[in-house]
């Protein structure tokens, strides 16, 4: 299984980000194509007290490189890509990987 991973910095206004990204932007993701499943983590903290560096974090999972590769040619992809950039282009960090099952 594909992973896509996007993390989010701290915004300056919490309410704000979570009012778009819930209500906008995380509806708009959902809707590409080859898209198993999609899970929302809100950090609470760090194993050393006090803040995580990172606010939240998106999984996003795709069956193979193939799908993965063939969803990200899709128009909501696009759209999503272009939806993050324009509210949080300074905030994310994105990643992919693959799950290894050892």
């Amino acid at each position: 299984m594909i992973k896509m991973v996007a993390l989010y910095k701290h915004p300056e206004d919490k309410e704000k980000f979570d009012e778009y990204y819930y209500g906008t932007h995380g509806p708009l993701t959902a809707k590409i194509p080859g898209l198993r499943k999609m899970e929302v983590t809100k950090m609470i903290g760090s194993p050393m007290g006090g803040q995580s560096e990172y606010y939240l974090m998106c999984e996003m999972f795709y069956d193979d490189m193939a799908s993965f590769k063939a969803a990200m040619k899709t128009d909501e992809a696009k759209a999503s890509g272009k939806d993050a950039m324009s509210f949080a282009g300074d905030l994310i960090t994105l990643m992919i990987g693959e799950e290894v099952n050892e």
